[in-house]
């Protein structure tokens, strides 16, 4: 069996001890760390995130903080999403596009106080980027990873978890919103989010020394829940549609073309990096564009390079992601399509490493 060499560039996290308890079976590496990708297996995950609860160990979500009278312009200055209205408290899905209109990364942003913001970003080398726009543009704002390691709790038991650790007021918590909650003497920022579509919240653990602590409550606590160790799973993300920057998109792709035109206030984002780049995208339209499609047949493999989307024996797209769904009993997979086959219903072939299969364009995402 291959392995991973361990060094210090690929860091462990306040929650491996935690990790390393239950049985888990692969990881990946994200933002030099390593994020758990099965446990039981990728099926048994998934029925368990659909049924239960699960404790995620999501440190690879680095934040890059914003502290200075200029935290809130440099945010500005990183997204066509307009932010003239996010109050402290809120969190934003936020595409960051580079001056080209192509995505950087699709992170959360935490409006902590006007002054004070963090980044919680996908797998990309993001920071350097943001300490590059503010030294460049001479902005009085400090820009740095903070020792924060998020833990995230999802499921559909997840609100009932929390409230037994964090007290009944965690419940009041709106979507994509934050409170401050006290753990060992500690204040921590609690959201109501994640990375899956069955409910949950994110934790910002700042100061790895309770990272153990904090792991070891929610699991006792969690015991007549069936709490289990779990993460971000495959079948589940396709079906809910949740895209995964390097995966699906990368600085080739606009936002447009990512589906996440409706974050890109290009007319009000005034100082964007990408904004008149976006404007035109805006008013000519992406050529290509994400889409839900289904695959026949029995249970394809993992996705580990692009498949074909060919119709009448031309390309007119790419399969990225894909995985058997045991509840719709069907391939799901995300896609970009060219706008010429991309409306719902449209037949097309996909090259699969099990050979070329029959697929379908999808009218939505399954969940």
């Amino acid at each position: 069996m291959t392995q991973i060499s361990h060094s210090r560039r690929l860091r462990r996290t306040p929650f491996s001890q935690g990790v390393e308890s239950f049985d888990i079976k692969a990881y990946t590496v994200y933002n030099h760390m390593l994020l758990p990708t099965v446990f039981r297996s990728i099926q048994e995950d998934y029925r368990h995130l659909k049924e239960a609860v699960q404790v995620w160990d999501v440190s690879c979500e680095r934040q890059i903080e914003l502290r200075g009278p200029d935290a809130g312009r440099l945010m500005q200055y990183l997204t066509p999403r307009d932010l003239r209205l996010m109050q402290p408290g809120q969190c934003y899905y936020v595409p960051i596009v580079d001056e080209t209109g192509g995505m950087l990364n699709d992170p959360v942003a935490v409006k902590l106080a006007d002054d004070r913001w963090w980044i919680s970003i996908a797998d990309s080398d993001l920071l350097y980027w943001v300490k590059g726009l503010a030294y460049g543009l001479r902005l009085d704002v400090l820009v740095d990873e903070p020792d924060v390691s998020p833990l995230a709790v999802q499921g559909p038991q997840a609100e009932d978890l929390m409230a037994e650790v964090f007290g009944d007021a965690v419940r009041d918590i709106r979507f994509f919103r934050f409170g401050h909650f006290e753990f060992q003497g500690r204040s921590l920022v609690v959201a109501r989010s994640g990375y899956s579509k069955q409910g949950g919240f994110e934790i910002y653990v700042e100061g790895a020394d309770i990272g153990m602590p904090l792991w070891n409550a929610l699991i006792e606590a969690g015991k007549s829940m069936d709490v289990h160790a779990g993460c971000p799973n495959l079948i589940e993300r396709i079906e809910g549609g949740l895209l995964s920057y390097g995966n699906d998109m990368t600085d080739d792709n606009t936002p447009h073309e990512c589906g996440l035109g409706k974050f890109c206030n290009t007319q009000a984002a005034i100082g964007c990096v990408g904004r008149d780049a976006l404007l035109r995208v805006a008013k000519e339209g992406p050529v290509q564009q994400i889409r839900p499609i289904s695959i026949d047949g029995d249970a394809v493999p993992i996705c580990g390079d692009f498949w074909p989307v060919l119709a009448g024996g031309k390309k007119v797209g790419r399969v990225s992601s894909a995985a058997w769904s045991p509840d719709f009993e069907t391939n799901v997979a995300i896609g970009m399509v060219r706008m010429t086959h991309w409306d719902p219903g449209t037949e097309l072939k996909v090259g699969t490493p099990s050979g070329l299969r029959s697929a379908v364009v999808q009218s939505r995402f399954w969940i």
